[in-house]
C-alpha cells in the first residue's frame, strides 16, 4: 500500500423514483383492504389446501425467497421475488434528503441499507413480512459514519448482526468504519495508499476485502492489482497494513468474497461467469457453477442463511434458478 496522487472517485448518480408509497401509507392501505376480511373468512376453507402446500414448500428452502435491491439513482429500496424476478410489494422511498447507498442482509432476515448526505453515513434497518413486503423501515439512531460515500463504497454486517462494516474515501483513500449498532462505539482502519477496497465480507470476527491499487490515468482511475485480505476486527485498529495478503485474484477475477472458511472468486469471461472455491491458504479447490451472464460481474453476496450465492452481473444469478432483473440496481443483497 504505497502512497499515490490523491484524487476523488466520481460521485453517486443522483435522480428521482416516480410512484414511490412511504411505509407508513403503504400500512394504512393494508389496514383499508383488511376491511374486506370478513368475505375472504367465507373462503378460508377452500384456501386451506394451497396453504399448506406452499407452507410445506417453503419449509423445504434453506435461502432466501427474496432479494432486496437499492435503486441506480438511490431513491429506494425494492423487494423481487428470487423465482419469479417479479417486484413484491411498493418501493420503499429514503429518508428524506438522503440517497440509499448499499444493502446487506442479516441472519434474523431483516436488511440493513446505508444511506447518505452532508458527508454522514447512516443505517436503516428493513423488516419484510412473510410474504416479502416491506412492513418497517427503522432507524439505527447510534449506527453513523463520517465521510464521504461513493460508488466504490462497501457495507457488510457481522454475521450476529450487531457491527456493520462501512467503507468511505477521501480523494482516493479508503477508510473502514465499523460500528457497534447497539453503542455507536467505533473501530476505523484507514491507509495513506490510493486504493479500493471492495468486496466487503464478514465471516466471524474476520472482515474481508479485495485490495486493487489505483493510479490516475487521464483523470480517472485504473485497478492495477486485485488482493484478497483479511483484517481482524476484534484486534488493533489503526493502519490497514495490519490486515493479511490471502490471495491474489487471477487475471480476470476482482470479486471475490469470504463465506465460512472458504473464499470464493468469480471470473467472467467470453459472457461466462464461472465461480472458484479457494483455501485461506489460497489454494484452488473446485469450481462451483458456471452461469452465462449478461455483464461484468460487480457482486457477489452469500445467502444470509449461509447456503448459496447471488451474483451481480447486470442482472441477478444464483445457481438453479432463473435470473433476476437487476440492470436497475446500484446493489442488491439477498
Amino acid at each position: 500500500m504505497d502512497d499515490r496522487r490523491e484524487e476523488r472517485p466520481r460521485g453517486t448518480r443522483l435522480g428521482s423514483w416516480r410512484g414511490l408509497v412511504p411505509l407508513g401509507a403503504a400500512a394504512a392501505a393494508a389496514l383499508f383492504i383488511g376491511g374486506g376480511v370478513d368475505v375472504v373468512q367465507r373462503h378460508q376453507r377452500a384456501d386451506e389446501k394451497p396453504r399448506e402446500a406452499k407452507a410445506a414448500a417453503e419449509a423445504k428452502r434453506t435461502e432466501p425467497r427474496f432479494v432486496v435491491g437499492v435503486t441506480t439513482s438511490g431513491t429506494a429500496l425494492v423487494v423481487r421475488d428470487i423465482d419469479t424476478g417479479a417486484d413484491v410489494g411498493l418501493p420503499v422511498a429514503a429518508p428524506q434528503g438522503r440517497r440509499f447507498q448499499r444493502v446487506a442482509a442479516a441472519k434474523d432476515g431483516s436488511y440493513v441499507v446505508a444511506s447518505y448526505a452532508d458527508r454522514k453515513v447512516t443505517f436503516q434497518r428493513l423488516l419484510l413480512d412473510e410474504d416479502g413486503r416491506p412492513k418497517d423501515l427503522q432507524d439505527l439512531p447510534k449506527a453513523t459514519v463520517p465521510g464521504v460515500s461513493t460508488p466504490w463504497s462497501e457495507l457488510a454486517v457481522s454475521p450476529d448482526g450487531g457491527q456493520v462494516a462501512f467503507v468511505t474515501y477521501k480523494g482516493a483513500r479508503s477508510r473502514v468504519d465499523v460500528v457497534s449498532v447497539a453503542t455507536g462505539t467505533h473501530k476505523v482502519w484507514t491507509t495513506k495508499s490510493s486504493g479500493r477496497v471492495g468486496s466487503l465480507s464478514w465471516s466471524g470476527a474476520t472482515l474481508s476485502f479485495v485490495w486493487s491499487p489505483v493510479r490516475s490515468v487521464d483523470g480517472d482511475f485504473k485497478e492495477t492489482g486485485h488482493q484478497v485480505r483479511t483484517l481482524d476486527t476484534g484486534g488493533a485498529a489503526g493502519d490497514l497494513k495490519l490486515s493479511k495478503p490471502v490471495l491474489t485474484l487471477p487475471k480476470g477475477s476482482t470479486t471475490a468474497i469470504l463465506t465460512g472458511r472458504t473464499i470464493v472468486a468469480g471470473i467472467v469471461k467470453d459472457s461466462q461467469l464461472s465461480l472458484q472455491a479457494y483455501t485461506l491458504a489460497g489454494q484452488p479447490t473446485k469450481v462451483l457453477w458456471r452461469q452465462e451472464v449478461k455483464g461484468e460481474l460487480t457482486g457477489l453476496d452469500a445467502a444470509h442463511t449461509g447456503g448459496r450465492l447471488l451474483a451481480t452481473a447486470g442482472d441477478l444469478y444464483t445457481r438453479g434458478a432463473p435470473a433476476v432483473p437487476g440492470e436497475d440496481l446500484a446493489d442488491a443483497a439477498w
